[in-house]
Parts: structure tokens; sequence; C-alpha cells
């Protein structure tokens, strides 16, 4: 169960809390890692002031921590930052569960599979769950599909097409995942 904070974490916020979970980091790594030649920034950019921004919301709700601080050549000192044994809970029950809202799909499901990559953990759990949350909206979707006109049924047909694909992306990595 997450407190009420940790429901409204950002994705951003999210993002930043998985990072400090994998290593004790600076917001200075984190920034380079969301940049967009970093390796988690070709997912998901984040700018430096959102990165600070949230490292503080994070430590405001004790998901981290500063550890230590160090001193550097190229400004004011750095502050090592870890996440605490709430932070580390909250960001592994929050890789497992799906993408609450399909408009959040591409965001927040590829973001987790590249942090689940990135850890070398099973990302399968996580798919079947997307896929028994979007199986039941894909169904209403075809439902409503076939009663609507005009423009309510290019809305519908591009809603029930685009969860559509993201079905047959899911069953696409599950098969690929299984396979290995």
């Amino acid at each position: 169960m997450t407190s009420p904070g940790e429901r409204s974490l950002s994705l951003a916020e999210w993002l930043v809390l998985c990072l400090v979970c994998e290593q004790p980091r600076h917001g200075f790594a984190i920034t380079r890692l969301l940049e967009a030649d970093g390796s988690m920034g070709q997912v998901w950019r984040v700018p430096k002031p959102v990165i600070y921004r949230a490292l503080q919301r994070l430590e405001q709700l004790g998901l981290v921590r500063i550890v230590e601080q160090q001193p550097s050549s190229q400004g004011p000192a750095r502050s090592l930052i870890d996440a605490t044994a709430a932070g580390r809970r909250a960001a592994a029950a929050w890789l497992t569960r799906p993408a609450a809202h399909t408009r959040d799909v591409r965001s927040e499901l590829l973001v987790k599979l590249a942090l689940l990559d990135r850890a070398g953990i099973d990302p399968q759990p996580l798919l079947e769950a997307q896929r028994e949350q979007l199986s039941p909206v894909l169904g209403a979707l075809r439902a409503r599909l076939g009663e609507a006109a005009g423009f309510d049924h290019t809305l519908l047909l591009w809603r029930y097409e685009t969860v559509s694909a993201t079905v047959r992306f899911l069953d696409e990595l599950c098969g690929r995942v299984t396979a290995r």
C-alpha cells in the first residue's frame, strides 16, 4: 500500500526515485542519465530543474535522503542521495503496477520496461498486468464503436486502434520474453 504522497508522484519523480534506488547518486549524475543522449533520456527526457525539484520532493516525502556531501572542483559540494527503505518499497511496487490510464501507457510503461531491463528484472508480470488492465477497455471500445457516428466514431476508432496496437505490442513482447 502506498501513501497518498507516493500515489501522487509524477512520472519524472518516479523515474528519479528508481534511478536513486539503483545506486546512490547526486543530481548531476541523474541529469546526465536523463539528458536527450543519456541512457534513460532516450525513453523519457527530464529537464535539470525538474530533476532537482523531484529530489527535493522525494526527500520531503521521506523516500530519499542525503547520505554524503562530496566536494566538487566545479562548484558547490554535491549531495549524494540514496533511497530510504520506504523509497525502495515504493519504487519496487510502482515498477510492477500497470499504467492506470490508457493515455499513460506509452510513457509510463516504456519507462518501467527500461528500468526493469537496467535492473535485470523479468518484465513478464508487468506486461501481463498491463494487458489485463487494457483488455476490458478494448472490449468496451469495440462495443461502443458499432453504435457511434460522426466524430464520435472517429474518436472511438482512434482510441480502439491505439489500445489494439498496445495490446499487440504487449503480446509480441510477452512472446519474446517467454522465448528467452
